[in-house]
């Protein structure tokens, strides 16, 4: 894909935070997917559009997936409103699909129930990156979890804070001063990366803690990955959180984080891959990435899924959309698994990828194949 077509999913992921969602083509005039919007509608050429609304750092591989099935009369109108707001939306009835980074918690499941049984569809992984805006250490900083941890909770304030010194051996630090960057909105992203900090900082744990919303000690707030990648990118001394695929086409430089096994790994296709070899995967298809063991993997990995329910149209999907979501869910855990690497997404393990694919097989339409 062509990067002034990859920019434009991603701007167009931004929008709809506080908008409409765009739909996967130019063409598209089909129904909106942000908060309040109209459900499915049937598209041209025997296809359907086809709403969802979520994870913010799964949106490019998702509109880019959606804009490559458009030719077969599949629409997707996706809005990136981040994982927490997405779930919200499918449960209510909204969105014909939710999208979240970590997996579904009791009372999110219960909520959903009401509509059916709940599907959890694992898609692809994404690293999560600590990038920074440092312009003279372009490349190789180290950093682990206990010393990411004291820079948000405000105890580390200067590039060249012993604890970051001890780190990096060599490297001449500057004394700029630290501006942290973190989510403003309820994310799967934040839960990930404070589920990370959470199992290297005691204190990080017992005052702040993981959850897709937390009370942060310090710093500035921006709304989804690409409002991070914009804070960090406009303000020098900066460090933020932020998707791989969002810091790699913002050039950005990003630390190499200190694996369970006391590596000193950078997030690429192949660590973010290794994190969810061999993760204990539960019989709904939910696990975690995060903080893996393996001595290969990057430990700020993230899972994402899709989330649906098992009658799709029984949930209130049309039967347009229920097949256009289904045709979208097998392009992606087909085809999809390679596109979403040339745009910085790593696939699912073979194993995993087996088990999502057969939930898939078992969705339906009113008690019909879907």
């Amino acid at each position: 894909m062509k990067s002034r077509q990859w920019l434009s999913l991603i701007a167009c992921g931004a929008l709809a935070l506080g908008t409409a969602a765009c739909g996967s083509s130019s063409s598209s005039s089909s129904s909106s997917s942000g908060a309040g919007g109209t459900k499915s509608s049937s598209g041209g050429g025997g296809g359907g559009t086809v709403n969802g609304a979520g994870s913010t750092l799964a949106a490019p591989v998702y509109q880019t997936w959606g804009s490559n099935l458009s030719s077969q009369g599949v629409t997707l109108n996706y809005a990136a409103v981040g994982s927490g707001a997405g779930i919200q939306q499918w449960t209510s009835g909204t969105v014909d699909f939710g999208a979240t980074d970590p997996a579904l918690k009791p009372a999110e499941i219960a909520a959903a129930s009401a509509k059916g049984t709940p599907v959890l569809i694992p898609t692809v992984l994404g690293g999560i990156t600590v990038s920074y805006n440092l312009s003279t250490v372009k490349t190789g900083l180290k950093l682990d979890g206990a010393t990411i941890a004291n820079i948000y909770l405000g105890k580390i304030k200067t590039w060249n804070d012993p604890a970051i010194t001890a780190l990096n051996a060599g490297t001449k630090l500057p004394p700029t001063p630290i501006t942290v960057v973190h989510r403003s909105d309820s994310s799967g992203t934040t839960q990930g990366f404070t589920t990370f900090l959470s199992g290297y900082s005691p204190t990080w744990k017992s005052t702040v803690g993981a959850n897709k919303s937390v009370k942060w000690p310090t710093g500035t707030g921006a709304q989804g990955n690409p409002g991070v990648a914009g804070a960090v990118k406009q303000t020098p001394g900066s460090i933020g959180y932020v998707e791989q695929a969002y810091a790699l086409k913002n050039g950005f430089t990003y630390a190499d984080v200190k694996n369970k096994a006391g590596n000193f790994v950078a997030p690429t296709l192949a660590s973010t891959s290794a994190a969810a070899s061999g993760a204990k995967v539960s019989p709904d298809l939910a696990y975690s990435a995060i903080d893996s063991p393996n001595s290969a993997a990057y430990p700020i990995a993230s899972q994402t899924f899709i989330v649906v329910h098992q009658d799709l149209c029984k949930a209130g999907t049309s039967q347009a959309a229920a097949k256009a979501l289904v045709s979208f869910l097998n392009y992606g855990l087909g085809q999809g698994q390679q596109v979403a690497q040339q745009i910085s997404y790593a696939p699912l393990p073979a194993p995993l990828l087996a088990k999502a694919k057969a939930a898939v097989s078992k969705l339906t339409c009113n008690g019909a194949p879907a």
